[in-house]
């Protein structure tokens, strides 16, 4: 009997999914090597999607889930509500839609000073105007100057929510989901594994807490520097220095990056070999952004001029003194047509740098507040520890970007950025404690790269944002946000398998190294600290003598934390960057 002939039809092979680096940091292995379960809740609740093709039918919904706890999140108080006499930063940023689009351009930083006055560079002022150009349509009593102001108009409330909802959605959430995808395709990660990581990174509590609940717009200015890491992962220089002179134009706290995107851009005009004509490009394209940043404060305050306008006006009695102009006319022609400009340009620098407000204004956990606690550094001059946050800054910030100037290496980026900025925190002069917000997001950002949500990578963010959030606590607080406070950090902790609510971080994937038992017991300690620090703060009073007690100890076990978040960092970029430790090239057995 002949044996049958072959079937002309091959069954067609089922396309493999890629897998990638770090898509194993989302399963573990239970009963056996092809029966796996997601390692973490957010992974869980994701599962369903791992068989998406495209990136693009998930990305929706995950832009609509964030949206709505930003928008439920918003229904909270806000800072200052109700609480004069300042009523806060809510009042602060009405105020400049108020003065921005009430006076002339001329006056925006000298108007009113004890009044929130206007101090940050002039693409907050522009993008207040437009704000305020907005609202003005719909209701212009809410930016009439004097009598609006404290006004706790709860449709008012609903314009500025809606405001730095909007504005987020179109600067910052665009750049962190590009930087996601080109980062995670960088690292080889498997789409369902970057979009897990998508949501874990818009989900953060720290953003959500300070700009929709007490109220700020950080991620404008976050998300231009996001949009220029971006650009660098592309290999688009010029894009990469104008994002990154806008998130210096809408924020001065950008120049903790400023030393890393410098480094980088320097670095990738030297190796792998000199590139004059991309230095002089970078140089040029920078130059004309500035230019035209600052080219409509120049020409309103030119026409203000020409209109007899005066940029100080009379209002109540005397004008306001400025002692930075009484030298000025020592050296300068004060008819010259120049003088104006030049007058204006060192007011708003006056007002973006405050150096006279000394080295800290109020409790923050970085090196200067905690060494306070010991030593008392207000009774030094000034000129004195000016001096020494500069030189404890350089310190701290030239390692990581000397690497990153001889390794410009795209995946090194996140590591160098939040290394320099946890640099910038700990060390530099008058830091706020909503600061951390810079340091925290380059490190969040490692979530989308290669073993971002294995366990180590996933221990150490999930530490920084939680302690961040923590240091704040006393902020928020003191505007009566508990609440949204427990819910964020508790739900972002849950979602990320860290505690309070999960060991797994720590504790899954196998039996754990030396080193992740180290990590456990120091993070172990600083999260029984935190949790034991919000028993006591809720039941005892502090001592009649101390009244500040628990927010010092707040303080001291931040700065600890941080510290330890900035080696970790710097460690980490060393060994990555192979500078120091180059790895061993194993030879092939020959048989």
């Amino acid at each position: 009997m002949a044996a049958p002939s072959p079937s002309p039809h091959k069954p067609r092979r089922k396309a493999r999914q890629r897998v990638g680096n770090g898509a194993s940091s989302l399963t573990t292995t239970e009963t056996g090597p092809l029966v796996r379960t997601p390692s973490f809740p957010l992974a869980a609740f994701l599962w369903p999607a791992r068989g998406v093709a495209s990136e693009w039918e998930l990305l929706p919904l995950i832009l609509m889930g964030a949206g709505l706890f930003r928008w439920a999140a918003g229904l909270w108080g806000y800072s200052g509500f109700e609480k004069p006499p300042m009523f806060g930063d809510y009042e602060a940023q009405r105020h400049w839609m108020e003065i921005t689009t009430q006076l002339p351009i001329s006056q925006w930083y000298s108007h009113d000073l004890q009044w929130w006055g206007l101090d940050y560079p002039p693409l907050t002022a522009y993008h207040s105007w437009l704000c305020g150009k907005i609202g003005s349509l719909i209701d212009p009593s809410w930016f009439a100057l004097y009598t609006s102001r404290g006004s706790s108009d709860p449709t008012l409330k609903i314009f500025m929510r809606a405001t730095v909802l909007v504005s987020e959605y179109l600067i910052y959430v665009p750049a962190v989901v590009v930087f996601v995808r080109r980062f995670s395709r960088l690292s080889n990660v498997a789409t369902w594994t970057s979009s897990v990581a998508l949501v874990a990174i818009l989900m953060q509590p720290a953003t959500i807490l300070i700009d929709h609940v007490h109220f700020q717009y950080n991620t404008v200015m976050l998300g231009f520097v996001t949009a220029s890491m971006s650009s660098m992962l592309a290999d688009r220089y010029l894009w990469a220095a104008i994002f990154f002179v806008a998130a210096l134009g809408f924020k001065q706290m950008a120049l903790y990056y400023a030393f890393s995107v410098f480094a980088y851009l320097l670095g990738s005009c030297l190796f792998p070999r000199i590139n004059i004509s991309r230095f002089l490009g970078i140089a040029a394209i920078t130059t004309a952004s500035f230019a035209l940043l600052l080219l409509p404060l120049v020409a309103g305050t030119l026409y203000d001029v020409n209109n007899g306008i005066d940029s100080i006006p009379d209002l109540d009695g005397p004008p306001p003194s400025l002692p930075l102009f009484q030298g000025l006319s020592e050296y300068l022609d004060t008819d010259a047509l120049y003088y104006p400009i030049v007058e204006q340009l060192i007011q708003m620098i006056h007002r973006v740098f405050p150096f006279a407000r000394g080295l800290f204004e109020d409790k923050v956990a970085n090196f200067w507040c905690a060494l306070n606690v010991v030593i008392k550094l207000k009774k030094y001059p000034s000129e004195l520890l000016q001096r020494g946050a500069l030189l404890a800054t350089l310190a701290s910030i030239v390692p990581p970007n000397l690497i990153l100037l001889f390794r410009p290496r795209k995946h090194l980026l996140p590591l160098a950025f939040a290394s320099t900025a946890w640099g910038f925190f700990l060390f530099s002069y008058q830091v706020h404690e909503k600061s951390v917000l810079l340091p925290l997001m380059p490190m969040t950002l490692l979530l989308a790269g290669s073993q971002g949500l294995a366990k180590s990578t996933r221990a150490w963010v999930g530490f920084a944002n939680l302690l961040g959030c923590w240091t704040m606590f006393p902020l928020l607080q003191r505007v009566d946000l508990r609440v949204p406070y427990a819910v964020l950090t508790l739900l972002w902790a849950y979602l990320l398998g860290l505690p309070p609510t999960s060991l797994s971080a720590y504790l899954q994937e196998g039996s754990p190294r030396w080193t992740e038992w180290l990590t456990f017991f120091i993070h172990g300690f600083f999260y029984l600290a935190m949790g034991l620090w919000h028993v006591l703060e809720f039941t005892l009073k502090p001592p009649p003598e101390k009244p500040d007690l628990w927010v010092v100890i707040n303080v001291g076990i931040g700065a600890a934390g941080f510290s330890l978040c900035y080696l970790w960092c710097l460690g980490s970029l060393v060994m990555e960057s192979e500078l120091l430790f180059r790895p061993r090239v194993k030879k092939a057995k020959t048989q």
